[in-house]
């Protein structure tokens, strides 16, 4: 075992104090940080499923993108159970409502024993990281197990790039020991193989094969007839701080009633805090959660529900994705093209890079600098119908020529196992 592998151990050691007193803190906003604690710690395993197709998502939107992979997978190994990992309360929430008959649980941190435990007790038949889950100590412990681990969806900025090249000696060993990695793009292969990957293949974005549920458009159509017949603008995955830059810019311009401004935060921990600042702000504002039509004199609609989005989008004239207007690097932008509404994002795109350009290129999309400029520029789509449906049509298009990365990560898989 190299120095770097056993500093990286020891000082997960070190770390656990302020990883309890990060969870504690975090469940004072949002207590399903405090459930399943032994889970995080790799302690009290008790599998329900073996020899399964093992899926790690850290999150909500990696556990969304996993859907169509976990379908293509499905079709080729009808048979095996599926275990789905996940690191956020939000996210395992997600897992457990899209795979009910998934064993969902946390993934140990990367101690060394308990990524090795895990590994042991579960015996996946093989595993899939989503997107960039680099764990070194669960790299090597499958490795050493047998046990084929793919990177699959993978990203990499330029700026995760740089942090990773400065413990290049730790993670370049460990991402020659993935069994093959899928990138999103030639820059993120590019950038992968920099820092000593190997066996890589570009494969797309699975997050471009999601199909919006039948379900959600049918609530869509709800939710039109709730709003009536007003210009609607759904700004979804809003994060701290831009809600406060959005209701500022929407105020300042003074939007006609017949014009409805839907805030989606992408916490569920922020639906209060959101209405707060509209009452600051003298906004009049209504829940979904109320199950009641929109009042015509509501200026806010707050979408205080989870797993709802394509509802919310279905419903948009005009759609603005959140985590890009403040240095969060966009959320799914991918998503509004799917369902036909004009996308709208700021300048932080980091995580969205490579789709961010592709949209700008199609039409599908207007990127702003701040939230004055949103508004401004939603006003002018409002206004302009025909300009507003050619973006629709182009956001259609955007989304549908780049699907197919779902299957071709499975046949990338089909070659390893």
């Amino acid at each position: 075992m190299s120095w770097q592998r056993r500093l990286y151990g020891v000082l997960w050691l070190l770390l656990t104090p302020l990883i309890r007193f990060y969870l504690r803190k975090r469940a004072r906003k949002s207590p399903a940080y405090l459930q399943y604690w032994d889970e995080r710690f790799g302690k009290h395993f008790a599998p329900r499923v073996q020899n399964a197709i093992w899926i790690h998502a850290v999150s909500v939107g990696e556990t969304q993108a996993a859907l169509p992979l976990i379908q293509a997978l499905r079709q080729h190994w009808p048979d095996a159970p599926l275990l789905l990992t996940q690191m956020t309360p939000t996210g395992r929430a997600t897992a457990e409502r899209l795979y009910p008959d998934a064993e969902v649980r946390y993934l140990p941190y990367d101690y060394p024993q308990a990524a090795r435990a895990f590994l042991q007790a579960y015996q996946p038949r093989f595993g899939v990281l989503m997107e960039t889950e680099l764990w070194p100590n669960l790299i090597y412990s499958a490795a050493e197990q047998q046990i084929p681990l793919f990177l699959v969806n993978a990203r990499l900025s330029e700026k995760s790039s740089r942090s990773y090249r400065r413990i290049q000696g730790l993670i370049k060993p460990a991402l020659a020991r993935l069994t093959a990695i899928a990138a999103q793009t030639p820059a993120d292969a590019q950038r992968l193989q920099a820092l000593g990957a190997v066996r890589l293949y570009v494969c797309g974005n699975t997050k471009y094969d999601i199909a919006p549920p039948a379900q959600q458009l049918v609530l869509a159509q709800q939710f039109k007839q709730a709003i009536g017949p007003r210009k609607v603008l759904v700004c979804v995955s809003t994060r701290e701080g831009e809600e406060a830059l959005i209701l500022d810019a929407w105020q300042a311009a003074n939007r006609p009633a017949d014009n409805l401004l839907v805030l989606v935060p992408r916490h569920p921990e922020r639906f209060a805090k959101v209405i707060v600042l509209a009452e600051q702000r003298g906004i009049s504002w209504q829940r979904r959660s109320d199950n009641q039509p929109v009042n015509s004199a509501a200026q806010l609609w707050l979408g205080d529900s989870m797993g709802e989005v394509f509802a919310y989008l279905g419903c948009a004239d005009v759609a603005f994705v959140g985590g890009s207007l403040l240095p969060f690097g966009c959320h799914n932008l991918i998503e509004p093209a799917s369902v036909g509404v004009p996308v709208l994002f700021g300048p932080s795109t980091f995580n969205f890079t490579q789709a961010a350009l592709a949209a700008l290129a199609a039409g599908a999309a207007i990127q702003v600098q701040d939230a004055s400029q949103l508004i401004t520029e939603v006003s002018a789509l409002f206004a302009d119908d025909q300009r507003r449906l050619a973006m629709q049509d182009a956001a259609l298009s955007f989304s549908v020529v780049h699907r197919g990365a779902s299957e071709r990560i499975v046949h990338v898989l089909q070659q390893f196992i």
